[in-house]
């Protein structure tokens, strides 16, 4: 699935790399992991985007290639209704794949 398909569209776009991280605010969001082409890797939120990014950076996780493609791209949306829109996303690329994204591992919990 292309991050386009995803409603609400992130609004902004980084390239998944360390010398990119001053880019990204520091503030709440959701955020998605693509290759090069935009296919999603991975949907998630946090409450800093910046320290987030830094996260996964770390993470070999992350870094390393999947079947799907290398994450390339860090698509983001501010919003404090974060966990709303992520769940959102999950479902969304479920109903397209037939599953989560490929790095992916749980859902996270629903808000009450």
């Amino acid at each position: 699935m292309k991050v386009s398909a995803l409603i609400p569209r992130p609004a902004r776009s980084e390239p998944f790399r360390r010398n990119r991280e001053r880019f990204i605010p520091e503030n709440q969001g959701c955020y998605v992991l693509t290759t090069f082409d935009s296919t999603v890797l991975y949907i998630g939120l946090t409450t800093n985007l910046r320290r987030r990014i830094i996260d996964h950076l770390d993470s070999n996780q992350k870094t390393l290639p999947t079947a799907t493609g290398r994450a390339v791209l860090f698509f983001w949306i501010e919003s404090n209704e974060i966990n709303k829109i992520e769940r959102t996303w999950l479902n969304t690329h479920i109903q397209h794949e037939g599953a989560k994204p490929v790095l992916n591992k749980i859902y996270s919990p629903v808000s009450v």
